[in-house]
């Protein structure tokens, strides 16, 4: 059998050079606007999309209100309260997540903003991720603890035995019951037990299914404890820990928020250092510049990475769709449209080199592209926030 898709999204806050943000003509002949010079060797590989937008995002015209329902087109609670709702990365998570040791993995490269701007509570612009309207899926910003979560066992509670998770029960239940009931209740724990050891074997020979993953164990060491001083160490350990998992099929659905949409990096190692990312965003400059395509140099090496690992006839982008988003197209807060960029084919079902345009024309939500994402994960849902129907191009 093929090997299964899988589906990443990275977040870059506050919007992007918008001169510079754009794509013409199609395939090998498609041609790239500054921003998105890093991902020039993959313009066949890639669908360019201009145009959608999240209304729901319009109503507060400030950073919170168009990134906390990103991923949802959910309406947003104002007045510091918190609603918003399931993002698309978490419904897939929620209704596949249990084919894999963790549904789903939630990157940062930022700490969570606490406190309130212009009325909308500052969680909405620290978390594209949410696991129901009223709850942020927890972010994970420390290498180490991310890497911990895919590979150490003893940290999973998921990973112990459905017996182990009940033994304790059952022990108490022995107790009360009579002799016979007893030696029934000892012949179903020893049934259950070897079924366990059954699938266990069986899955370590392949007989569960056709395709194996490329890479049982990880192939890096564990990061160090605490958080990266360096930012460049940090995004890079994040996408090196994205791939890991995907190639592991220690899960198939991630994200990872390169930094918040009212952040706070700075960038010395590209001679930015004398303003945060935030302030900096509201200056169309060849600074800004500078730093919108460090943010794409991200996507470039996990998708060169993704490339070089092979699944078979394909690849392990070519098995995955990676979707680079930002709720503004500008950092003056125009998220009239949503700067959008895709690489990967979905397990061969997304067509390459695509240059698409929405703009202007009617029912250009960004929660349709979501139904075509989750349409490549098997996941069917008639409506997913303001959408009714996917994309027929992607």
């Amino acid at each position: 059998s093929e090997a299964p898709t899988r589906m990443a999204i990275l977040f870059a806050g506050c919007g992007f050079y918008k001169n510079e943000w754009w794509a013409k003509s199609e395939g090998k002949d498609m041609q790239l606007g500054k921003v998105l010079a890093p991902l020039n060797d993959f313009r066949e590989n890639m669908v360019f999309i201009r145009g959608l937008y999240n209304k729901e995002a319009l109503k507060g015209n400030i950073h919170s209100s168009q990134t906390g329902n990103l991923l949802s087109g959910a309406p947003l609670a104002s007045g510091g309260r918190i609603q918003s709702g399931t993002s698309v990365d978490q419904y897939v998570a929620q209704r596949i997540g249990h084919q894999t040791k963790i549904p789903s993995l939630v990157l940062g490269c930022e700490k969570p903003n606490a406190g309130v701007h212009k009325n909308y509570s500052l969680l909405y612009s620290s978390h594209i991720s949410w696991s129901s309207p009223n709850t942020p899926t927890p972010l994970e910003v420390y290498p180490a603890l991310a890497f911990d979560r895919l590979f150490n066992n003893e940290a999973q509670v998921g990973d112990r035995s459905v017996l182990d998770a009940v033994l304790g029960d059952a022990k108490d239940l022995r107790n009360n019951v009579s002799r016979l009931d007893q030696q029934k209740l000892d012949e179903y724990l020893n049934s259950v037990r070897e079924v366990e050891r059954r699938i266990e074997s069986a899955g370590r020979r392949g007989e569960l299914q056709g395709w194996r993953p490329t890479l049982a164990k990880p192939d890096m060491p564990r990061p160090k404890d605490g958080y990266p001083q360096d930012i460049v160490e940090h995004m890079r350990l994040m996408s090196d820990i994205l791939v890991l998992a995907f190639q592991t099929d220690t899960t198939r659905v991630c994200t990872l928020k390169l930094n918040n949409d009212h952040g706070t990096l700075r960038f010395p190692h590209i001679g930015v250092d004398y303003m945060a990312h935030h302030l900096l965003s509201h200056n169309d400059n060849d600074d800004w510049l500078k730093v919108n395509q460090f943010f794409l140099e991200q996507m470039a090496y996990i998708a060169r990475r993704m490339d070089a690992i092979k699944e078979g006839e394909r690849t392990l982008l070519d098995n995955s769709m990676l979707m680079l988003c930002s709720s503004m197209i500008t950092g003056h807060h125009d998220a009239n449209q949503l700067p959008v960029v895709m690489l990967g084919s979905g397990g061969g079902r997304i067509k390459g080199g695509q240059n698409l345009d929405y703009l202007g024309k009617p029912d250009r939500q960004m929660s349709r592209l979501f139904l075509s994402m989750m349409d490549k994960m098997e996941v069917r849902p008639k409506i997913f926030g303001d959408a009714y129907k996917p994309l027929r191009e992607v």
